[in-house]
């Protein structure tokens, strides 16, 4: 039976009746027998779509991010109280991917910002982790962990990443070359951090036998040298950013020419907002996971015999540097030397001559005795690093040998590490003796 309606008259009432109901009217295509809606205006459909549709794409990009099953784990067990080695491992698992999370979001902040600016949110956002690790480690009065992961994120850097770099890089080029004025700016800066830690210690073995009181002393002169380091650290801005940008620029021209046309091309996943509510997200997520990591570190130790300077120094900073590692290595596979080494010595010096002396000045607004006295041992695993690095770097070459000769030492560093007691007196150190 007929309704005796025109097709145009129909659609015409079926259109007042949807907007009766309360729906705004949208644009209805035929394809055969069945409409499709190609956009939907209703902002609490469209929103909350719109948000799922970039929570999966960012998930899907990385493999790594299979790992985020350890962060509700990682929670529950610390909100629980479970065995202190299962909130141990699971959240050590569980900022694995947060880092790489973290990484991610701050590089498509950091697109829209400028290649300066973005390098430099790059290098700041990737020791995040580190940062609020030992901000709760601080919290917690465990200094020898936030010493050791100090030193382990900068000897990870300048060592693992960097032998990673080389080596990688030279199993497909037979050389590859890079910016040695850069290089040789990052070597210097790095012997003036090295040298900020052997004062310290130096000064330390003079006053072991004196009668002046040697830790307070270390204090003022450690609250004073933070601050000088931080003063050294905003000039390196100036020279990096504004004052000589065109030697870091220079640096990047020939990778811009080999690959930068695809990267230029290529999408961005997250807007400027999207990319800040993830940064912002994950941050709060990481600091919980953190937190409830540190707190089983004194059980840890007492179970499996393992020293806090070998978990500090080795352990963390593989969980918050993962992601930047994998970053310097690819880029180093496809011969953009000069981005690897910013990235792996660049990081270095952003916890050297940032981030170590804000913990020792935040330690003296908490009242904690943070200074920059570090093991004798570990200032001169410090100092003999930052040695073999400089001369690896100072004639601009790379090739798998070197690359070797640095995995060698981080290998032998770690071994060390490992069965260096945290009980060690520092007064019997080799400064010592050569004093007396």
């Amino acid at each position: 039976m007929s309704s005796g309606l025109q097709p145009s008259e129909r659609d015409s009432l079926l259109g007042q009746q949807r907007s009766y109901s309360g729906l705004s009217g949208h644009e209805h295509i035929d394809h055969g027998n069945h409409h499709h809606h190609p956009k939907d205006n209703r902002a609490w459909v469209r929103w909350p779509l719109h948000v799922v549709r970039l929570t999966w794409l960012t998930l899907v990009r990385d493999y790594v991010n299979v790992l985020l099953i350890f962060v509700p784990l990682g929670i529950l067990a610390g909100v629980l109280e479970w065995d202190s080695t299962a909130i141990f491992v699971l959240n050590f698992f569980a900022i694995i991917p947060l880092a790489s999370l973290l990484s991610f979001a701050t590089e498509e902040l950091a697109a829209t910002m400028g290649q300066a600016l973005g390098g430099l949110m790059n290098a700041t956002f990737g020791n995040a982790v580190e940062l609020i690790v030992s901000i709760i480690a601080l919290r917690d009065e465990q200094i020898r962990v936030v010493q050791a992961s100090m030193l382990g994120s900068i000897l990870s850097n300048i060592l693992l990443v960097l032998g990673c770099c080389f080596f990688v890089g030279g199993l497909r080029y037979e050389e590859q070359s890079f910016n040695t004025t850069v290089a040789s700016t990052m070597s210097s800066l790095m012997a003036v951090a090295s040298a900020s830690l052997i004062i310290p210690a130096t000064l330390y073995a003079a006053l072991s036998k004196s009668s002046e009181d040697a830790e307070n002393n270390i204090l003022i002169l450690s609250h004073g040298t933070a601050i000088i380091l931080l003063i050294i650290y905003v000039m390196y801005l100036w020279f990096q950013l504004r004052s000589h940008a065109s030697l870091f620029e220079e640096s990047n021209g020939s990778d811009a020419e080999n690959g930068g046309l695809e990267e230029e091309a290529e999408e961005r996943l997250l807007s400027p907002w999207a990319a800040t509510v993830g940064l912002v997200v994950v941050t709060i997520l990481v600091a919980i996971c953190a937190d409830y990591l540190v707190g089983s570190i004194d059980s840890i130790v007492q179970k499996t015999g393992m020293s806090k300077t070998f978990i500090g120094l080795v352990l963390i900073p593989i969980v918050g540097n993962a992601a930047e590692h994998v970053t310097a290595v690819v880029v180093a596979y496809k011969n953009k030397m000069d981005l690897a080494i910013g990235v792996a010595i660049g990081s270095s010096l952003q916890i050297a001559l940032f981030v170590t002396p804000f913990l020792v000045i935040l330690g003296w607004i908490m009242d904690s005795k943070m200074s920059l006295h570090f093991q004798t041992f570990e200032t001169v695993a410090f100092f003999i690093s930052g040695l073999v690095v400089t001369l690896l770097i100072q004639d601009g070459k790379s090739n798998y040998l070197e690359g070797g000769m640095c995995l060698g030492m981080y290998v032998i560093l770690a071994l060390a590490f490992y069965v260096y007691p945290d009980d060690v007196s520092d007064a019997t150190g080799i400064f010592s003796s050569l004093l007396n």
